[in-house]
C-alpha cells in the first residue's frame, strides 16, 4: 500500500530551519496544538508566534547563541516537513548541555502535532535530528522521556538509545534518561 491508496510514508519528509515562506503552515500547525489542550513540546514551539518574523528571529538567534538568557545554551530548531509543506513536527538541539539538561532535558526534545501521531514521524524526526546533532560534532546524545510516554521511549529505542539511570524531579516526576553513539 503506499500513500495514495491510504498508508502514510514517512520517507518525504524533511527538516528545515525555521523560516517565513512557512508562515501559513506552522500557523495551522500551532493551532491545532494549541487547540488541543495538551503540553507543546519542545518548548520553542510554546512561543507566541503573533509576532512571526520575531519569532523567526528568536529561534535563529538562539542557534547563534545571540541575546539568550543567562544559563541558556545555544539551540537549533528546525521543522519536520512534509513534500506539500505541511509543518507535522518541531525539533530543538541543544548545543551543550547544563547540569539541568543533563538530568531532564537532554541534548533533544521533540514533538509530532496531534492529528500525525502513530504514523512513524516522530522515529524518523530524531533520526534526521541525529544527523544534525551529528553535524555539531555531538557524538553521543542524551534523549529523555517521561516515564509515562511509551510513545517517546519506543521512538527513542528505535533510534539506538541505551538507557541511564533515571532522573527524579522536586514533583516526583520521573525522567527516563537515554544515551545515543552517533
Amino acid at each position: 500500500m503506499n500513500e495514495a491508496q491510504g498508508e502514510i510514508t514517512t520517507e518525504h519528509v524533511y527538516l528545515v530551519k525555521p523560516c517565513l515562506d512557512l508562515q501559513n503552515e506552522y500557523m495551522d500547525f500551532y493551532q491545532e496544538w494549541k487547540q488541543s489542550g495538551e503540553s507543546m513540546v519542545p518548548w520553542v514551539i510554546s512561543k507566541d508566534p503573533s509576532d512571526f518574523q520575531g519569532m523567526v528571529q528568536f529561534l535563529l538567534n538562539n542557534e547563534k547563541g545571540e541575546h539568550l538568557p543567562e544559563g541558556w545554551v545555544p539551540d537549533s530548531t528546525f521543522w519536520l516537513v512534509s513534500e506539500n509543506n505541511k509543518v507535522i513536527g518541531a525539533v530543538n538541539i541543544r548545543h551543550r548541555l547544563t547540569e539541568q539538561l543533563l538530568h531532564c532535558g537532554g541534548h533533544i526534545g521533540y514533538g509530532i502535532r496531534p492529528s500525525e501521531r502513530r504514523n512513524g514521524y516522530a522515529t524518523k524526526l530524531l533520526f534526521l535530528a541525529l544527523e544534525k546533532t551529528k553535524e555539531l560534532g555531538i557524538n553521543k546524545v542524551l534523549v529523555v522521556c517521561d516515564e509515562g510516554n511509551v510513545a517517546s521511549e519506543k521512538t527513542i529505542l528505535n533510534n539506538g538509545g541505551v538507557q541511564d539511570t533515571s532522573y527524579v524531579e522536586e514533583n516526583g516526576n520521573v525522567i527516563k534518561r537515554y544515551w545515543i553513539k552517533l
